[in-house]
């Protein structure tokens, strides 16, 4: 009993953090343990890299000097990934609205915005494994990279910015969703069109005016050239900066606006 009155006069934020591990542990043993996310974890990312670099790679033919398909759609798979796989932290948050779990913890003394935290940082664990999966299969498919140990970093850097932004933006999909289903096709009306309308699979060249103007100026295009530049050791350009910047905007604009939403939902 006096360990747990010492334990309720930590400072806030201490509480917070220690509400919120225990959500990451919760979440990330969910992956660990349900068969159908860890097998989408490894499998889904594979048939993307294969099934595209079958497809496409006979086809594609204005690439950079030296580089074969394989390396080029590399960083697009990444980050394509990673942009579907936010979808794994609505689908989670919306099924702890409407199965009451989130209830319950309303209950204890715990931090409200910890379901968040913890669902949101178990899509980092989530997509690093993703990510490593893809490295290993590209490297046996014919993927060759430059990138040093530092660029390896920066590579590193700017995918943990990426999904922290999606992730939170996927939370308040989650969030404002009546189901599940619901979840599915919000996700979809915004992931595809950025997926599919920027550099991810084919080189902005090829395309006409008016899908080359709006892959030029959204967020997927400019974090997979950068990615892409530090694994081919090509130049950035502008890349590098505008895709901290569209990261770091979508994140502010997105982290308050999710855990306000949160906050309300869970206190009706």
């Amino acid at each position: 009993m006096a360990a747990e009155l010492e334990f309720e006069k930590k400072p806030k934020f201490v509480l917070s953090l220690v509400d919120s591990l225990i959500m990451i542990k919760r979440s990330s043993t969910h992956i660990v343990r349900n068969m159908d996310q860890l097998l989408g974890t490894f499998f889904q990312p594979i048939m993307f890299l294969v099934l595209f670099s079958a497809v496409f790679s006979g086809a594609i033919t204005n690439l950079p000097n030296g580089v074969n398909y394989i390396s080029f759609v590399m960083a697009g798979i990444i980050v394509q990934t990673v942009a579907f796989g936010s979808t794994t932290t609505a689908v989670a948050v919306t099924n702890d609205l409407q199965k009451g779990i989130v209830d319950r913890f309303r209950s204890l003394p715990m931090s409200n915005l910890a379901v968040l935290n913890g669902h949101v940082i178990s899509d980092v664990f989530r997509n690093t494994i993703s990510t490593v999966v893809m490295l290993l299969t590209g490297l046996a498919m014919g993927f060759r990279t430059h990138a040093s140990l530092t660029d390896w970093l920066m590579i590193a850097g700017l995918l943990l910015l990426f999904t922290l932004a999606f992730s939170w933006l996927a939370a308040i999909v989650g969030v404002v969703a009546k189901s599940v289903e619901a979840v599915q096709w919000l996700s979809f009306i915004f992931i595809f069109p950025l997926t599919f309308a920027s550099s991810t699979f084919v080189p902005l060249e090829g395309m006409n005016k008016v899908v080359k103007a709006f892959a030029e100026n959204q967020p997927i295009t400019h974090i997979v050239e950068a990615v892409r530049s530090l694994m081919l050791g090509t130049p950035m350009g502008n890349h590098g900066w505008l895709a901290v910047v569209w990261s770091v905007g979508i994140l502010v604009v997105s982290l308050p606006i999710a855990s306000l939403l949160f906050r309300k939902h869970s206190a009706k």
